[in-house]
């Protein structure tokens, strides 16, 4: 642990509190850690190596109960660097201490919305994870036509998680999303299935909030489900040689509110069902 990755101070700081034998004990060594962090963060040109590990540092005494609000700052100025590496921990660490309505997101949303128009799909992601975390409905508007363009993005991974970010603003601002109903629909047909599956999560509460609205999407729920049925998504999606469970679960609970009191689209359901039930009976238990 201490020797390339961390300093020796942190191995010993993490020992000691590992060797404390009260609460007393731990919280006078935290207190002590936080002033030799002040310290620190109070000197000017701070590497990017050395800024990490302050980090990981503040991080840790949050986790045992204590304060590092001091640490905040550092976190948001890491977000505008030009490294890549420290631009990632940057959003990590203010993933961890700030909160949507923190006065710090003020400074954030500026730096989210240059890297969510990156040409780097990494600072992308990182970006995109932050606005999932921290994004609250004051911020959707200047946000959200960024990440409904992220959508098409020729990364899977961008588009995986700008879906994941629509999902977040559904909950926050359903009103935003549904004017951009037809650009999630086109997402249900990704070809990449991870993109395809977290899909589904927004569609099912789109679906939850007004079945009309996705009843010709019954077709292809059936189709898709048919296909992880018959085993044509790739095997990393299986588990324990079941096809895609958790897809299989999520599109069930579509279909199920879809076929709800409508006789038109449970017809078109009962054969996939049919063969979804025998497949679950394999008598293996996939827990």
């Amino acid at each position: 642990m201490s020797g390339g990755h961390l300093s020796k101070e942190f191995f010993e700081l993490v020992k000691s509190i590992g060797e404390s034998r009260s609460k007393q004990e731990e919280d006078k060594i935290i207190v002590g850690e936080i002033q030799i962090l002040k310290a620190h963060l109070s000197q000017p040109n701070i590497t990017a190596k050395k800024m990490k590990e302050y980090m990981i540092r503040a991080v840790y005494c949050e986790m045992l109960g204590h304060d590092a609000g001091f640490a905040y700052i550092h976190a948001v100025k890491l977000t505008h660097e030009k490294s890549l590496f420290a631009k990632r921990i940057g959003y990590l660490t203010c993933n961890l201490f700030l909160h949507k309505d923190h006065e710090l997101m003020l400074l954030l949303i500026n730096t989210m919305q240059r890297d969510l128009q990156s040409a780097n799909h990494l600072e992308v992601c990182a970006a995109l994870t932050s606005v999932c975390r921290l994004v609250n409905s004051e911020m959707i508007p200047a946000i959200s036509p960024l990440v409904f363009k992220l959508l098409s993005h020729p990364q899977e991974v961008v588009r995986k998680k700008a879906v994941v970010a629509v999902n977040r603003f559904f909950k926050l601002e359903p009103s935003i999303v549904l004017d951009h109903k037809d650009q999630i629909r086109k997402v249900l047909c990704d070809p990449d299935p991870s993109v395809m599956g977290a899909s589904l999560h927004i569609l099912f509460e789109i679906t939850k909030a007004n079945t009309q609205s996705c009843k010709d999407l019954v077709p292809s729920f059936v189709s898709i489900l048919k296909q992880i049925t018959e085993h044509r998504l790739p095997r990393d999606f299986d588990y324990h040689r079941m096809p895609a469970p958790w897809l299989q679960v999520k599109l069930l609970s579509i279909l199920g509110l879809l076929g709800t009191a409508d006789q038109k689209a449970s017809e078109q359901m009962y054969e996939i069902l049919q063969e979804c039930m025998r497949r679950a009976d394999s008598g293996v238990n996939v827990g």
